[in-house]
Order: structure tokens, then C-alpha cells, then sequence
């Protein structure tokens, strides 16, 4: 198993990140959060897990063990597989996510894409004795980290990727009606998507 990558950042994508190690380029699945913390050039370190398929090899990244320690246990829920678990995470962090289980917290869970009401009843089932209580005390809500700060993030991810600050700022604006929109916590990766097809229209 790769516990982890270390080295400069040699590229970032909104759903990945390009690690140099040894010469060589490994990819990386990352959450927004995640990638909004790296930057290219910069030295990063992310834990990492390796999903083996018959046709696909596939590393996922995290910005630390706890994250990755979660991602997998979310996984032995049945239908939990590793592209639901990475949109859990990216929605809450691993406190929320613990806090969500422990409290029964329904609702918590179908703000995740791909998790209806059956669904999240069925996990706080599942993974009720599995990820724990959370380690952090006086923390924020299940989801606020997200909710508040997803413009921060949204902005973060796209210095990142090398765009300037006055284009970063003119794509948050941009996409900032259809977060509103949304009614429920904003998807900062879907917004990224949306905030790059902006940018490369106006070029």
C-alpha cells in the first residue's frame, strides 16, 4: 500500500493533483479541500489510499491520516464505494462525518450527492460503531465548515491552479447566484468546474 506521497506539486486539476515523487508523476484524487491547500511548485505531503479495480489503479489523497482513516471505513458500509466517500469528505470534514453518525444526523448525510433519505438511514446503521466519537471538541457544525467558507475555498483552488486573483475573484462572483441557488451546502467541487468553464470562456 502507498501510505502516503511526498514532493512538489507538479500540476492541479479541480478533482486532482499531480505529486512528483522520485522523478516521477503520481496522481492524485483529491477534495476540493484538500486541493485548496496545495499550490503548484510547493513542496505537499498527502496521505493516500490505492483502490485496486480490474481495469484501474486509482490513489486518492487526503491532507492528513485521520481524513484517510475515514475514507476507508466509510467504505465498509455496503454501497460505500471510494467516489462516494471522497463526495462524503468533501461535503463534511471527519469530525462532521463522526458527529453526523453519533447523533443520528440525517439530514447531515443527504446533503452528500448520491445519498437519499433510505440511504442515510441506512449508513447511520452501518457506521454507527465504526467511526467513533469526535476528536475534536467545540468544532463546527456538521457541514459549516463548508456552507461558510466555500467562496474561501472555491478562491484557494483557483490561485492554485494558477489564475490570477482578480480572474479568481471575477469567477467566484460568477458562480456565486447558482451557489445561492442551491438551497442546501454548495458542492465546491461542481462550483469549480463551473467557475473553469467561466474562466476559459473569457479567454
Amino acid at each position: 500500500m502507498i501510505a502516503f506521497v511526498s514532493g512538489p506539486v507538479a500540476a492541479l486539476a479541480p478533482d486532482s493533483a499531480v505529486v512528483e515523487v522520485g522523478g516521477v508523476g503520481i496522481a492524485v484524487q483529491c477534495t476540493p479541500g484538500t486541493l485548496s491547500g496545495l499550490r503548484t511548485g510547493q513542496q505537499a505531503r498527502l496521505a493516500t489510499s490505492l483502490v485496486v479495480r480490474e481495469d484501474s489503479l486509482t490513489l486518492y489523497g487526503f491532507a492528513d491520516d485521520d481524513e484517510r482513516q475515514v475514507f476507508e471505513l466509510l467504505q465498509t458500509a455496503s454501497g460505500v464505494g471510494p467516489r462516494l466517500a471522497q463526495a462524503m469528505l468533501s461535503v463534511h470534514s471527519p469530525d462532521a462525518l463522526r458527529r453526523a453518525v453519533s447523533t443520528g444526523d440525517e439530514k447531515a448525510l443527504t446533503a452528500v450527492p448520491g445519498i437519499g433519505k433510505k440511504g442515510a438511514q441506512k449508513l447511520l446503521l452501518e457506521l454507527k460503531d465504526r467511526l467513533g466519537e469526535p476528536l475534536g471538541t467545540g468544532g463546527p457544525a456538521v457541514g459549516t465548515a463548508v456552507t461558510a467558507g466555500w467562496r474561501d475555498q472555491l478562491h484557494a483552488a483557483l490561485i492554485g491552479l494558477g489564475y490570477a486573483t482578480r480572474e479568481a475573484d471575477e469567477a467566484v462572483a460568477a458562480v456565486a447566484p447558482r451557489a445561492e441557488a442551491s438551497g442546501g451546502t454548495p458542492q465546491v467541487g461542481q462550483l469549480l468546474k463551473a467557475a473553469l468553464q467561466t474562466l476559459n470562456r473569457a479567454r
